[in-house]
């Protein structure tokens, strides 16, 4: 007799996956899919932390799993120099030049290349319309949550 689990294909490096997940810091959830549709992503590809990748390994579809990251672990510690004040000058050029920024607002920012984004929180507005900006992950630094549940492994 084999084992059900044993005949389903497993998580390995490489796998294209089809998920729900969820990410969670001591404030809550960031990222929650159960809810919706289904995620879909290649393992090793950068798309998830190395230390998320590394807890789906071996895993065989159809698993329902939770796994607690210690703090830093997910995304790195919080990194100062990730905090960086934007003049309205980039600003207005990146963007609608009557935006109004407002603390705690996220704005997306092209990557260099023009072929990406990511993504700023807003932490201070000076009265001459330069904006802080925090560029850390909103988990960098925090114990993570990592519940996930594998739909299909390919």
């Amino acid at each position: 007799m084999t084992s059900t689990a044993a005949s389903l294909p497993s998580v390995q490096s490489g796998s294209f996956l089809t998920l729900h997940y969820r990410l969670a810091g001591p404030a809550g959830d960031v990222i929650n899919t159960f809810e919706d549709k289904p995620a879909t992503l290649s393992l090793g590809t950068g798309e998830l932390s190395p230390a998320m990748e590394q807890r789906l390994l071996g895993l065989p579809e159809g698993t329902h799993a939770t796994f607690e990251l210690a703090a830093g672990e997910a995304f790195g510690e919080r990194n100062a120099d990730m905090q960086q004040w934007v003049a309205r000058k980039l600003l207005n050029e990146l963007g609608d030049p009557d935006e109004k920024y407002n603390v705690g607002d996220v704005v997306q920012f092209p990557t260099p290349d023009g072929q990406g984004s990511y993504a700023g929180a807003v932490m201070q507005v000076r009265e001459d319309g330069a904006v802080l900006f925090d560029f850390n992950h909103p988990l960098a630094g925090q114990p993570v949550t990592f519940a996930v549940q594998i739909i299909g492994v390919l």
